[in-house]
């Protein structure tokens, strides 16, 4: 769901049939919270499955609750050029997210390739073996408009993070670099959901294990977003 805009062409109709100079539209709105969404890899255009913990959250929040979805190729055939065009999207997208409504809380969530994505644009991404150039994060004042970030399935998935979640014993097949780390501002905001034989994160052999994360953390994740959100 995405904020409801007041109709300028109904005023500027209204301004002109009286003859008047026309005014200015007044200003959009801002929910008091913006969920940027990106689907996993191979989903339709859309939220995709990342979308049932957004509506949770919406439905169980008492604030008001915008949501807007990442647009990028989502493919696997070119992944290098899919999570690099999925980057900057999302960087992009929370960039404009962040000025446009300076007073609002930012949450971001990914799954597979989307949570791939979402880490990139706060904490740098490319420069791992099967990765295109690296490239640099969002700039901090930015990022640190960001108050959740829920990651499931992220193929830059590393070992023994303090933001880890799961049973993953393992990194994932591109983990992230020592220099793409997240900021210690960042890591308290940060849940990263991977269990142990996870094709993508864990490097593992149960793509079964990465496609139902839903299944066993939905409602922790949802929990964790309202925490952050404040209720």
């Amino acid at each position: 769901m995405f904020c409801k805009y007041p109709s300028a062409l109904v005023l500027l109709v209204s301004v002109l049939s009286a003859g008047a100079t026309p005014a200015a539209a007044p200003l959009t709105p801002c929910a008091a919270v913006h969920i940027i969404a990106a689907r996993a890899s191979t989903e339709a255009p859309g939220a995709g499955i990342i979308g049932a913990l957004v509506q949770q959250v919406q439905s169980s929040s008492s604030q008001t609750v915008s949501t807007s979805n990442v647009d990028y190729p989502a493919t696997l055939t070119d992944y290098a050029d899919s999570s690099a065009q999925g980057t900057a999207a999302t960087k992009a997208l929370l960039t404009d997210q962040a000025n446009r409504c300076p007073n609002q809380k930012i949450v971001l969530v990914g799954y597979s390739q989307g949570a791939h994505i979402i880490g990139d644009a706060v904490a740098g991404g490319g420069g791992g073996v099967g990765l295109g150039p690296t490239t640099p994060p969002v700039p901090t004042n930015i990022a640190n408009r960001v108050v959740a970030i829920v990651q499931m399935g992220d193929p830059r998935h590393v070992n023994r993070q303090p933001y880890n979640k799961g049973t993953a014993l393992g990194s994932g097949l591109f983990p992230r670099l020592s220099s793409q780390q997240y900021s210690s501002t960042l890591q308290s905001r940060i849940q990263n959901y991977c269990d142990f034989g996870d094709t993508f994160c864990d490097s593992g052999l149960s793509t079964v294990t990465h496609l139902t994360y839903l299944s066993r953390y939905q409602n922790t994740a949802a929990s964790f977003i309202l925490t952050q959100i404040g209720g």
